[in-house]
């Protein structure tokens, strides 16, 4: 049994050998075996992930029988998406009939939640659920498990049947995802900085996830989501948007990015109550931030790009040095109890932000290297 294999560039480490797997398959064949010795069964196979499991459970299950297969799908990636999909239909002739589905896992039971309603108007004489993984600690429980063959905690698996972004499938052992140490950046830096372009640069090298809070409020606003329409509500009124709505915002965006390996926070926090609230919401998730990183450079180096990039932009506040210098004073007054509150925490660091745009992110990527 290999240590690790690798797909799509993600580690997954040995978990279950195939001789422990194939124990269990025989044990719910015994179990199964043991209550229908005297009837013929319909075994259904949920395919994809169960092929190889209902391949060794016919070859165990000692009396006779019938298969068929039904296929669905709710996973992309690493998680469900919450949508169940019926990709091939339920076999014929079933009225009457002792119907057993063949699972390969069972999680979170939405997958097992359209199963039994694909069956409840077939009139079938008994129906049960065998399932070879099972991972209790997160199943609704709506339904009863009537066989499985080994619990197994919540991680994310691949071999015997299961897959990530279809590879893996072919595996005879089940392997485990290697939880990669995430890396949770804030970027701050004066307008010009060059902050968007970093983080573009850093997103890609380091798989992280940019959050800029500006474009999470316009996406929200614009598809008229319910926390962009509580925004608005605010917005209309002259109020400051609470935090609380934006955390709420940034809540979305990192549980969407299940398969990120950290974020980059640009534009918030903003304040050190904000900055409270974003180290109280990481760690509910058990992450934290592991590094500020400060984009320095000279007001008036920044005040020439600015002037500069007004003439494309269009935009009226890059044209006005003047508005330039008062969007600098803002800066530092809102920065200053920030950079006291990471520097307490030894997260704080300074980068020199002038200079060639790929040397900009060598001395970034020195920093986030070192974490």
């Amino acid at each position: 049994m290999k240590d690790s294999v690798t797909l799509h560039g993600k580690k997954f480490t040995a978990f279950l050998s195939e001789k422990e797997i194939l124990l269990a398959v025989q044990k719910i064949a015994d179990d199964i075996a043991r209550d229908y010795k005297d009837e013929v069964p319909i075994f259904v196979g949920v395919l994809n992930g169960a092929f190889m499991f209902a391949s060794d459970f016919l070859k165990c299950y000692p009396y006779p029988c019938e298969v068929s297969f039904v296929k669905l799908s709710s996973y992309r990636g690493l998680t469900s998406t919450g949508i169940v999909e019926t990709l091939l239909d339920l076999p014929e002739q079933v009225e009457g009939r002792h119907v057993i589905i063949l699972e390969d896992i069972v999680d979170t039971g939405r997958t097992l939640q359209e199963l039994v309603h694909m069956f409840a108007n077939k009139n079938v004489k008994d129906f049960k659920i065998a399932s070879l993984f099972y991972k209790s600690e997160i199943y609704n429980g709506e339904y009863p498990i009537d066989y499985f063959g080994i619990e197994i905690p919540d991680k994310f698996i691949v071999g015997y049947g299961l897959d990530y972004r279809e590879q893996g499938r072919n595996l005879r052992n089940v392997y485990q995802l290697k939880k990669q140490p995430m890396i949770n950046l804030v970027l701050f830096g004066k307008p010009g900085a060059g902050k968007g372009t970093q983080a573009a640069f850093l997103k890609e090298r380091y798989g992280l996830k940019h959050i800029s809070t500006g474009d999470v409020f316009r996406y929200n606003i614009k598809n008229g989501t319910e926390l962009g329409k509580l925004a608005q509500s605010y917005m209309d009124k002259g109020d400051l948007v609470p935090d609380e709505v934006t955390i709420r915002m940034l809540q979305d965006e990192v549980e969407k990015a299940t398969e990120a390996s950290g974020f980059i926070f640009d534009g918030f926090p903003r304040t050190t109550a904000q900055a409270e609230a974003l180290d109280n919401f990481l760690e509910s998730k058990e992450m934290s931030i592991d590094a500020t990183i400060a984009l320095e450079a000279d007001d008036e180096v920044l005040i020439e790009r600015l002037l500069e990039r007004g003439k494309v932009s269009g935009r009226a506040d890059d044209q006005d040095a003047g508005k330039i210098r008062n969007r600098f004073e803002e800066y530092n007054a809102k920065t200053a109890p920030l950079k006291a509150y990471y520097q307490q925490q030894g997260k704080f660091h300074s980068v020199n932000g002038i200079g060639e745009i790929q040397e900009i992110t060598r001395r970034l990527s020195a920093v986030i290297d070192q974490l």
